[in-house]
């Protein structure tokens, strides 16, 4: 597992930034993928806010994407919470792979779902985002969707090859929305 360090509005030192290599390699241990894990640390010069320092973790897990974010008082504390969340976080994407693995012998019923029409909020695109999108399934895209911490997800589904987005529902439930 390669671990890059680096800083936004700060320079992390030697000591932490080996720290921060350690638990990240030691949460890590849960998949043996030897993938590319992003740990940023950033100081915000603000004294109205509490949680000077935040660390944010990024890795693209078993194709999955995991993201954790953790803010404290000083640079130590945050980097043992964003650890701790990783190495849940981890832990919780490996047993739904696993029950996903078990449960996709049998079959699954598909429901239609309901679609919620939203209304337009205004404004202009602020920001544009490119990704690589490969096939899924929608119970791989809900996956992907939570780990990401997100309320709705795109995705390009593996059965139809129709773009379709799952979306968190205001009853708590997943919605699923596809093409005609």
């Amino acid at each position: 597992m390669t671990v890059r360090v680096h800083g936004r509005n700060m320079q992390v030192s030697q000591e932490v930034r080996t720290i921060a290599e350690d638990r990240v390699e030691h949460a890590g241990r849960i998949f043996d993928d030897g993938g590319v894990v992003d740990v940023e640390f950033t100081e915000y010069r603000n004294p109205r806010i509490d949680e000077k320092y935040t660390v944010e973790i990024t890795s693209n897990v078993a194709g999955h994407i995991v993201r954790i974010e953790s803010g404290a008082a000083d640079e130590r504390s945050a980097l043992d919470g964003a650890a701790d969340k990783f190495e849940r976080q981890l832990r919780r994407l490996k047993e739904r792979l696993i029950q996903r693995n078990r449960v996709a012998n049998k079959a699954l019923n598909h429901e239609q779902p309901d679609s919620d029409v939203t209304s337009d909020r205004g404004g202009g695109i602020v920001r544009t985002k490119r990704f690589l999108m490969k096939p899924m399934t929608a119970e791989e895209a809900v996956l992907q969707m939570e780990m990401l911490g997100h309320d709705f997800f795109f995705f390009l589904d593996a059965e139809s090859e129709r773009h379709c987005v799952v979306y968190h529902r205001r009853d708590g439930n997943i919605g699923l929305i596809e093409p005609e």
